[in-house]
Parts: structure tokens; sequence; C-alpha cells
């Protein structure tokens, strides 16, 4: 189903895209899921006569049918599946040419700080960090690409997407949004302004711990060529079994992503009232300062839950250890609940750097269990750092 596909009537939901945006049934079969196509090259019918595939890295039938699936559900006409979010992330960046200037937050994955400033910076791009509540004021006249988390990795800051991309295209600069996070459910950055969206597909969309991807998407046609002509050049793309598992983690998602938040919800009442809590950083509470923002450009506030402890790095190493629901573990977004401690973990590559993230933080992903048991987990455990 796509937007042509849709007739003139109303645009259907996104609950309906999620389970039949793939493109339906298989004509040939009737198979309901898109086969995974385990070809590496496919015949063609005479000298460059192809039926719209010659050769894996180019093009797969599974790949298609998640790019198109996944790219309908961000409104974008183009999507581009990678072997990982990092690959995607380095395709993204390679728009960018020597003396090129990046503005990122200070608070950003570390893996993609990590790729900015110890890759792309050595073959001469720029990168400028600033906080996100003035990143604006750091987006001058010599940017050429903005690159925004929101909510942010691991403090969960916010950032006014069409705010960030009125001054972005003031000054002639790319807007590119890390959407791993909030997901296409819970917020749509193109339609905000963004000119990129990206994803960690390993995450939220994939949704089961049993797969690694990303993926990249646009509606702006001169990027869209760029993009596919790098991912077929540098060919970092993902196997077709890969794409299945990805498309599976969509149809659910939305299900998935309403217990998510749900359940995070209830951990941030708990931690918020427990006496070894020092700060709960999520943007449903009140006092958050992107808290209206988030209101405005979210439908929800999504599963990732991060606090810190009164009792600082040892307190939040003994938290990590004690849980028994919560899984001690990097990555985030499946059904899984996992906690993890960001300065020993995914953020230890910006250790000593403007990036790097307080020793007594806890970052939790909330997966889809009983609420209860999670809090009932999480109770014990904050006990260990009394």
């Amino acid at each position: 189903m796509s937007p042509a596909g849709a007739g003139a009537g109303p645009q259907p939901g996104f609950e309906t895209l999620a389970v039949h945006g793939g493109g339906g049934p298989d004509a040939q079969t009737g198979a309901v899921n898109t086969p995974v196509y385990l070809s590496s090259t496919f015949a063609q019918d005479g000298v460059g006569v192809t039926r719209g595939y010659e050769y894996a890295r180019s093009g797969n039938p599974s790949r298609a049918s998640l790019e198109a699936h996944l790219a309908l559900l961000e409104g974008a006409t183009h999507g581009f599946a990678f072997a990982s979010g990092l690959a995607a992330e380095d395709a993204v960046l390679r728009l960018l040419v020597p003396g090129d200037e990046l503005v990122m937050l200070t608070d950003s994955y570390g893996g993609t700080y990590r790729l900015a400033t110890a890759v792309h910076r050595l073959a001469g791009l720029r990168v400028r960090t600033a906080e996100a509540a003035r990143i604006l004021e750091h987006v001058g006249d010599s940017a050429r690409m903005v690159w925004l988390e929101t909510p942010t990795n691991p403090l969960l800051q916010v950032v006014d997407i069409a705010a960030a991309a009125e001054r972005a295209h003031a000054v002639g600069a790319l807007l590119v949004v890390d959407n791993t996070f909030a997901t296409p459910y819970l917020q749509r950055p193109l339609e905000l302004g963004a000119d990129i969206v990206v994803h960690s597909t390993t995450k939220y969309l994939g949704g089961h711990s049993d797969v690694v991807g990303g993926f990249a998407a646009t509606s702006d046609e001169r990027l869209a060529g760029r993009l596919g002509f790098l991912q077929n050049a540098a060919g970092a793309v993902p196997g077709p079994f890969d794409c299945f598992l990805v498309q599976r983690g969509l149809k659910t998602l939305p299900l998935r992503m309403e217990r998510h938040c749900t359940n995070a919800l209830a951990v941030v009442e708990l931690l918020a009232g427990h006496p070894a809590v020092a700060s709960v950083l999520h943007p449903s509470l009140p006092h958050h300062p992107g808290h209206e923002v988030a209101r405005r450009q979210m439908r929800g506030f999504g599963g990732i839950v991060s606090f810190t402890l009164r009792g600082g790095e040892a307190a939040a190493l003994a938290v990590c250890a004690a849980t028994r629901v919560f899984t001690l573990a990097e990555s985030l977004g499946a059904v899984e609940s996992l906690i993890e401690h960001p300065a020993r973990m995914t953020h230890a590559s910006a250790a000593g750097t403007s990036n790097a993230v307080p020793p007594e933080l806890v970052r939790l992903s909330v997966g889809i269990e009983s609420a209860s048991d999670l809090c009932a987990d999480l109770e014990l455990a904050l006990a260990s750092a009394a």
C-alpha cells in the first residue's frame, strides 16, 4: 500500500500502513509476507535488460520492500536500508565534503560522535558540538549540516525540530534527525522540516534483539540520488533475511510503542518518588525543559528512561548489577527491558570529551513486560544503592 495506491479517499492510519505498507500479498504466490529473496544475482532477459534487479548489492526485492514500507511510515518518498545504523549515518555524512562544518549535540550517541570525530574529521570534516538548549545559537553561516537526536541519547533532551529546520535552512544547511528513540509512530521529522531522517533499525523498528540494521529516508530528489549512489558504491547493505526481520517488526510497531510508553510512565512514577534517585530524565515530566516541545511534536514520550543516583557512580553500578527482569546489556528498543551504565558502556568512547555522560547515570530501555514486575525489580535493585 502506498500513498498513490490509497486512492482519493482518506489516507490510511499509521497502524494500517504498518501492517499493509509492504506492498500486499505476493502477486505470484499470494504469500502475505514479502519473500526472502536469497539470491545474489538475477538473470537478465537480454544484455542490459533486467526485471529491476541485477546484483543484490545494487538491489534486492526483500530490501526494496522494506525500503518502500519504512519510507511510507516516515512520510518520505525515498528510503535506503543499510547494514547498521552507523552505516546509514556514514552514508549521510558522506554528503559533506572536506572543510564542511557539522553541528551536532554534545548529548549524542557515542557511536555517532566517534564516527564524526574519529573518522570523518580525519577526512577534513569540521565538527562543532553544542548543548541541546543552545544548539540553534551554534548554527552559523559556516554550518552545512545540523545533526539532531530528539529525544537525545542518553540524557533525553528534546529539540524543537521545526525551529531547527528553520535555522538550518536559513544558512543553507541540511537538517538530519536521528529518529531511533521516537520512531515514526511517535514523531515524523520530515513533516516538521527535516531533510533526512535516520534510524538504527536494530532498535524499536526491528524490536526483538535479533537483527542489526540502519535506514535513511528523504523526500529530496537530489539527496535521494546521492544516498542511493553511496549505498551502492560503498556497499554497506543489509542481507535479505535482515530486511525480512525488520519488516516483520514494523507490523507490530504501533502496539509495541504504546506498551513501551505506558510502562515507561509507570517506571518514571516509581523513580521520581524514590529516595535513592537524585533526578529522573524523561520528557513526560512537567518540569522537563523539553516537555512542551515533546507534547507538540510527539505522539507519546517514549520508552527510554534515564536517572541519576544520589550515591554516585558506585550506586549506579550497584543498581545495574542487581536487576533480574531488566537485563544488563547495551542496545535498546526491544521487547525485553534493558539496563545499562552509559559512561562505561554505550558512551565509553566519549569519555574525556564534551560528549561525556555523568558517571552516576543509568539508562533504561523499558520493555513490554508487566509494569508491576518492572517496578518491583527496580525497587529491589534500588535498595542496593541505599
